[in-house]
């Protein structure tokens, strides 16, 4: 069985859905490691940098890096269409937006977490995070102005990609403003938020809850 070191709401969430969409058996090991100095040495013999995901494979082979691990998995179960494959014309831009959400958005979660990491002071945090936000948000629209999304990021069959986007954008600095700066990709992560067949598995691993959207 494939074990996952992660948490709710965090950046495992995507890949444990996909392994839901898979059909593929997994166990959680929790691991809120930007809460507790305990998860994070529980996470270390993994992943030295301490934090989830880290993807650990029956052979013992582990996985770091949540766009690495969803690249693995699509690609692993070609079948299940959740990537375009290595002749589809939309390969190219798949692996360059997987890239990018991690890259640009997905990697500003290590300064959230504790903007003292950067701050000069404890007084200058919190322009340090308003920084950090507004420049995932000009990531966002950036991103949603090079797209022509259908019913999904990169056309009309659902993606890792999708995946990915969905619960990244339920990050700082949420949704609602993920939904101004990137109207197009706002449909597809309802879309997604909405698909019946992840209806117990977001209940479970990132709950909508009243005013999740503006948190």
């Amino acid at each position: 069985m494939l074990k996952i070191f992660g948490a709710v709401g965090s950046g495992s969430v995507p890949i444990e859905a996909t392994l839901r969409l898979l059909r593929i058996p997994y166990e959680v090991i929790e691991a809120v490691t930007w809460e507790s100095e305990e998860a994070r040495k529980q996470v270390e013999p993994v992943n030295p940098l301490r934090q989830v995901p880290a993807l650990v494979l029956p052979s013992g082979e582990i996985v770091t890096e949540s766009a690495a691990i969803l690249i693995y998995l699509a690609d692993l179960y070609p079948q299940a269409r959740l990537a375009p494959g290595l002749n589809d014309p939309k390969r190219a831009q798949y692996l360059r937006w997987m890239a990018y959400v991690s890259a640009a958005i997905y990697a500003f979660a290590w300064i959230k977490d504790d903007p003292m990491r950067i701050a000069a002071s404890k007084e200058d945090a919190p322009r340090v995070i308003d920084r950090v936000y507004n420049r995932i948000a000009d990531c966002w629209r950036k991103m949603d102005e090079q797209i022509t999304p259908s019913h999904y990021v990169l056309g009309d069959e659902l993606s890792v990609l999708d995946l990915y986007v969905t619960v990244i954008s339920r990050f700082g600095p949420w949704r609602t403003r993920f939904y101004e700066n990137a109207p197009k990709m706002a449909e597809v992560v309802r879309r997604v938020d909405a698909d019946p067949r992840l209806k117990e598995f977001w209940a479970k691993r990132f709950p909508f809850h009243e005013g999740w959207e503006r948190r």
